[in-house]
């Protein structure tokens, strides 16, 4: 197959903020980003339907030449990665990869901290899977992480709110629960490549000795580690230049112009309705 991209998932905008740090580290290659609008959030929902919505994607992009998958979604990677790594991909196509951004992202946080001490800010999904006081743990067991649940804030980004007046009461109501936990907090991790289109107002909420960390540019450092380790898989993507929009939205214009402030530049949208998803299996 001559059109072999790499595929960048998430249940919406989010992953765009990453995917416009992977083109920055790995200019040249062609992308495919598969945006799940038409069943995000991802965050309230449960293990399951994350794990069968999150595979359905990944299945269709496969179809569409992609080797590898990069789900740019904390809530996919913490609640559906481990089985399809594990289970689906054995039986479905062994030579293909998928991979997520938890790991990446535990392995180099605790270099920021001073405290040894993080505050993790993410969807329901992303806290109650307790991926990241798991994943940090291994890396570093002397850092205490608190986890905060921001429920409120995807909608409010994914809707364009995020800009009025009204939705700094929302950042700060999370930001005070967090710190609360640990006055001793130096740094914040941004568990949800959604939160970065917020990153001014979170910062003018906390002390300015408080780091706030995006995934974006960790994400796509690890993956160009990932692919230089990985010869086998490199040597397979194409590099034409090439970056294909789809959406589940028939709304293709609203994802557009959403998106195009995520990623920073024009976006062109390709509708593919989720029961065409389904098929794919």
């Amino acid at each position: 197959m001559h059109n072999q991209p790499i595929g960048i998932f998430d249940s919406g905008f989010g992953g765009l903020t990453v995917f416009k740090s992977i083109i920055g580290q790995l200019p040249g290659y062609d992308y495919l980003y598969l945006g799940d609008n038409a069943r995000a959030p991802y965050g309230n929902r449960s293990f399951k339907t994350i794990h069968e919505y999150t595979w359905e994607c990944v299945q269709w992009m496969f179809t569409q030449g992609c080797p590898l998958v990069v789900l740019a979604c904390n809530t996919a990677s913490a609640k559906a990665l481990r089985t399809i790594q594990q289970q689906d991909l054995k039986n479905a196509d062994p030579t293909k990869r998928v991979l997520g951004v938890i790991r990446p992202t535990a392995e180099i946080i605790g270099n920021y901290t001073k405290s040894k001490q993080i505050g993790v800010l993410g969807t329901k999904g992303t806290v109650q899977s307790g991926s990241y006081l798991i994943e940090i743990q291994n890396f570093f067991p002397d850092v205490k992480v608190y986890q905060q649940a921001c429920p409120l804030w995807v909608p409010l980004i994914e809707n364009g709110e995020y800009d009025q007046p009204g939705a700094d009461y929302f950042v700060k109501l999370y930001l005070d629960e967090v710190m609360a936990q640990s006055p001793a907090i130096d740094t914040i991790l941004l568990a949800c490549t959604h939160y970065p289109i917020i990153k001014d107002k979170i910062e003018a909420q906390l002390p300015a000795h408080v780091k706030v960390i995006g995934q974006g540019d960790i994400v796509a450092k690890s993956l160009v580690d990932y692919l230089h380790r990985h010869p086998e898989m490199e040597t397979r993507l194409s590099k034409n230049g090439t970056n294909q929009f789809y959406t589940t939205t028939d709304d293709t214009a609203d994802f557009d112009h959403h998106a195009s402030l995520f990623f920073s530049q024009p976006v062109k949208s390709t509708f593919i309705s989720a029961n065409d998803l389904v098929t794919c299996k």
